[in-house]
């Protein structure tokens, strides 16, 4: 009886613990560069942050601000992963 290729699906682990990170820090850029994009466009082009007093686009732009910072981080993260994996 055949069970499968086991070393096929160790192979495929191992590829996507190596990825991760670099796609995990992909998609924290385009969330926080989408976050940024509705921010300007709040503040600038139709100004509803001076319009309603009850939006606080101020921390809003300290929230994207951190997302941008946590971006950084986690490509810094991947970056260095990336080097001891290859280190291996």
């Amino acid at each position: 009886m055949k069970v499968g290729n086991l070393a096929g699906i160790e192979l495929s682990f191992s590829w996507l613990k190596q990825h991760i990170p670099r796609v995990t820090a992909t998609l924290s850029l385009a969330a926080a560069c989408s976050s940024a994009g509705v921010m300007v466009l709040f503040t600038r082009d139709t100004n509803i942050c001076r319009v309603d007093a009850n939006l606080s686009c101020d921390m809003f732009q300290i929230s994207i601000a951190f997302a941008f910072a946590s971006w950084f981080l986690l490509a810094i993260s991947s970056y260095v992963m990336f080097w001891l994996v290859a280190s291996i």
